[in-house]
């Protein structure tokens, strides 16, 4: 079988905290239209529609924004082994 290596691209990603009051502008333009909303109540989440339908972020996973675009939720584990600061 073949193997492939990502190709190095620089994304942006947010960290989900339901008590922050600061989100970036993309996340923002996202829930004004529809695309993401956020469950408030004992144990808030946020639902993203994604291309393979609608996911969950819970409290410290990583919303990113991909190379097109999309926005999707990322576990921090899997965040931690695949991405590293660009800055």
């Amino acid at each position: 079988m073949a193997k492939f290596r990502k190709k190095p691209v620089v994304i942006e990603a947010w960290q989900y905290r339901p008590a922050r009051n600061h989100l970036p502008s993309w996340l923002r333009d996202a829930l004004y239209d529809g695309s993401v909303w956020e469950q408030g109540g004992e144990t808030p989440y946020m639902t993203i529609k994604t291309l393979e339908g609608e996911m969950r972020a819970s409290s410290g996973d990583w919303i990113i924004k991909g190379v097109k675009n999309e926005i999707y939720p990322c576990k921090p584990d899997i965040f931690e082994a695949t991405y590293e600061s660009a800055e």
